[in-house]
């Protein structure tokens, strides 16, 4: 099943860079290709002709390959790689990583990768279960890395429990689980997503906005991802963070630098999400200077923005599978409906601020979904990230 996958492997200063040796050599079996790199102290445990052999490449561990200037690039590394596999990974590595530290190739290729991260943690029991190394895989797990979890035996301080880096036959079984297609059901798929609200400026320090905080569309940003699709998310002003570090982030204020992204990135596209809160109008004129208090009223002139949804619902292709969002008040049901109508969706996510806990600013939201065959679906209150599983989930029921 690794027939012709590219993996990358670090090594780091651990006495389980033995196994690193068998895990190579199990995935040559396989049938991958692979590429490793070491670090200074992996070299005191195991040597680079070991595994340059059992790999058929060379073995990579500093910046710089001789004087004349030529180096190993992180970034070309990092892009080449369908999984990246540190194994052993130690105490060390583990803080640098979850710390954004980036003092030699591993930890520089690691911060370039695009592809699945996975750690196979090994060292010591107290150093295993302190707070510090906890909370830092915990973190790196957060960044959308995965944990192949340590297992118990004997260490080689003599102590016995949790410590000991997985075996290579069941980190190559779990590489395994996690790259067959069967698991990621949405691997090769493009999907595009806005989220957020959009900013109109008044003049340069006010502006035309809303309360959207870019938490559901963030959201569902992540799970696409995690069910191995390509996204790309166009995020007008949030504070939020993104779990997956693979995703494409295009950050943008106005309606129409919504659009222009969007517009880009449309025709490659397979799913596209509409979860942003694009302001419906704009100032016909922006002031070059800040508006000065002078009156007790005052009166701008507002115009359409562009209609985001409708213009990607007119150049809209038969494979090309859209998701809208309605944020309604009033005769929700029907408004929804209309929408997803209008502007060519083949599901809407109805959101209703009558709902308590639910629509801008919250943790939890409650949705339901409309489809063309006029199917409703209703969900419970749960959190956004649950929504947001749920509305992925429907997306794949329904795609060819």
């Amino acid at each position: 099943m690794l027939k012709g996958k590219k993996i990358l492997i670090g090594v780091c200063g651990s006495i389980a860079a033995y196994k690193t040796a068998m895990l190579t050599r199990l995935l040559i079996k396989q049938g991958a290709e692979v590429k490793i790199i070491m670090t200074k102290a992996s070299k005191e445990f195991i040597t680079p002709v070991t595994l340059s052999t059992l790999s058929k490449n060379p073995v990579l561990s500093e910046f710089y390959k001789d004087n004349t200037g030529q180096w190993n690039s992180h970034v070309e590394l990092g892009l080449w790689a369908d999984a990246m596999i540190i194994a052993p990974a130690s105490a060390n590595t583990i803080a640098k990583m979850a710390n954004g530290l980036c003092d030699n190739l591993l930890t520089a290729v690691y911060l370039s990768a695009r592809c699945p991260v996975y750690l196979a943690p090994a060292m010591d029991l107290d150093m295993y279960q302190h707070p510090a190394t906890t909370s830092n895989l915990k973190t790196l797990e957060k960044y959308g890395n995965k944990i192949i979890a340590a297992t118990y035996g004997e260490l080689a301080s003599g102590l016995v429990g949790e410590g000991r880096m997985a075996e290579p036959e069941e980190i190559v079984a779990y590489l395994e689980s996690k790259l067959d297609s069967k698991h990621y059901p949405l691997a090769g798929k493009k999907v595009l997503i806005t989220a957020g609200p959009t900013y109109e400026s008044i003049d340069p320090v006010r502006f035309i906005g809303n309360h959207s905080s870019g938490k559901m569309g963030y959201s569902i940003a992540d799970v696409f991802a995690e069910n191995g699709a390509d996204v790309t998310l166009v995020s007008g002003p949030s504070e939020q963070h993104l779990e997956n570090k693979n995703i494409k982030l295009i950050s943008v204020k106005s309606a129409h630098e919504m659009y222009e992204a969007c517009l880009e990135h449309f025709e490659s596209t397979d799913i596209t999400v509409l979860a942003a809160a694009v302001a419906d109008y704009r100032p016909v004129e922006i002031a070059d200077h800040k508006i000065k208090k002078k009156a007790s009223n005052m009166v701008l002139d507002l115009e359409k923005t562009v209609d985001i949804a409708q213009s990607l619902g007119e150049l809209k292709k038969k494979n090309q599978f859209t998701v809208g969002f309605a944020l309604e008040t009033e005769q929700e049901d029907t408004n929804a409906v209309e929408k997803l109508n209008r502007k060519h969706f083949d599901i809407i996510v109805l959101n209703s601020l009558n709902d308590k806990g639910a629509g801008f600013g919250y943790d939890t939201n409650q949705i339901t979904i409309f489809d063309t065959s006029g199917e409703k679906i209703d969900f419970e209150m749960k959190s956004k990230k649950e929504v947001a599983i749920d509305i992925v989930n429907e997306v794949i029921k329904r795609l060819p």
